[in-house]
């Protein structure tokens, strides 16, 4: 080949080379522009340690035990209306806790009902936290009654949890004789709140549900149980949608962020969300539960019916060693503090009556509440 022939050539995929390096540039930074766009338009409030309530009296023990996960808030709102998230109860309170090392999650469901300090001295049931101070005074609950360190926060409401069903195609799972009544029954309300017209559900045993469905699933709470056994559906629906997710491919759950991006509140920033993401297909639930662990019932004149922890420091010590298998925790003396005074002021101490909710605790793995294995949902 002539000299000239080959220095042409050499040009030639030179300028190829160029053109093609300048194409994956310009496709990356359209996709950071894509999202970085999209991101914007969620309802988004960094928090940092100095206004999440973390208890300033943690052990360096303890403290170094958390780094090895990232904690995150779930708060489901029950608001009667679409992208409010200053105010109201919060329905649902989950934690969710990420293993760094092995993407294993764990879910916690704190009762909602359940009798701990809310912030400004005050003893009430675990949702008004959210109904005082939105997110933020939520998230300090969380942390200074359980000796955590949450800085992140997801807020939904039911127009969210709709979308992103939908988006997924929807999620199969076990419903109950006695369930579907119930499940129909709360259809028509959140339909009225998403503008959606959604068809009864028909049958019982392992069904197809839409968004406005599954979403009514998770608000059943007139059936054995209670909201002990409502938490459980809850847990159940949000794995179905990471089982669900993992399937999916880039262009659903571009479409999913797409769809809920101006219905949810959070503090992860887009930096976070994407650091999340990409790691979806490892993301496991390990096991759920509920807290508090041990407890019971009481009507107390100032919250009317109340789950109390027998005693708190107890149910924190637990759920240290379930979340974090953390053996040699300690409560913290604020932690310490909070638990004499729900004593004193319920008189339930861990010499109490306690109600066993185990059979409602472990839902990984569970399509639907048919624990034929573990119990009757009704007699």
């Amino acid at each position: 080949m002539a000299a000239g022939n080959r220095k042409r050539k050499k040009k030639k995929n030179k300028k190829i080379l160029i053109i093609v390096l300048e194409l994956l540039v310009l496709a990356v930074l359209l996709v950071v522009l894509y999202f970085w766009t999209m991101m914007e338009r969620v309802e988004f409030e960094p928090m940092n340690t100095s206004e999440a309530g973390i208890n300033i009296d943690l052990s360096q023990e303890t403290k170094e035990n958390l780094e090895g996960y990232t904690n995150i808030a779930l708060f489901g709102l029950d608001n009667r209306g679409s992208g409010n998230y200053e105010t109201g109860n919060s329905d649902t309170i989950m934690i969710a806790s990420i293993d760094n090392k092995t993407k294993e999650v764990q879910l916690v469901s704190v009762y909602r009902d359940t009798y701990l300090s809310v912030g400004g001295g005050k003893l009430r049931k675990a949702n008004a936290a959210y109904a005082d101070g939105g997110a933020k005074q939520a998230v300090q609950m969380l942390n200074s009654n359980l000796d955590l360190d949450i800085t992140e926060y997801v807020c939904v409401d039911w127009l969210a949890l709709v979308e992103v069903i939908d988006a997924l195609d929807g999620i199969d799972l076990e419903v109950t004789r006695q369930e579907v009544p119930e499940l129909n029954r709360c259809i028509p309300e959140i339909d009225m709140e998403t503008g959606y017209n959604t068809p009864n559900v028909q049958q019982s045993g392992q069904i197809h549900l839409n968004g406005t469905q599954a979403t009514a699933y998770a608000r059943i709470r007139n059936l054995a149980g209670d909201d002990f056994m409502r938490t459980s559906r809850q847990r159940i629906v949000l794995e179905a949608m990471l089982d669900k997710a993992k399937q999916a491919d880039l262009v659903t759950l571009t479409d999913i962020c797409n769809s809920v991006v101006d219905d949810i509140s959070t503090s992860l920033s887009i930096k976070e969300m994407l650091y999340l993401a990409k790691d979806v297909q490892k993301y496991s639930i390990k096991s759920t539960t509920g807290f508090p662990n041990m407890l019971t019932t009481k009507k107390l004149s100032t919250t009317g019916d109340t789950v109390i922890p027998a005693e708190l420091d107890n149910n924190v010590v637990w759920l240290h060693e379930y979340l974090f298998q953390d053996t040699e925790y300690t409560p913290s003396n604020s932690v310490q503090t909070i638990s004499d005074s729900i004593a004193i002021k319920t008189g339930v101490t861990e010499s109490s009556a306690l109600i066993d909710t185990s059979k409602y605790n472990e839902t990984a793995g569970e399509g639907g509440t048919d624990f034929s294995n573990k119990q009757e949902n009704e007699e």
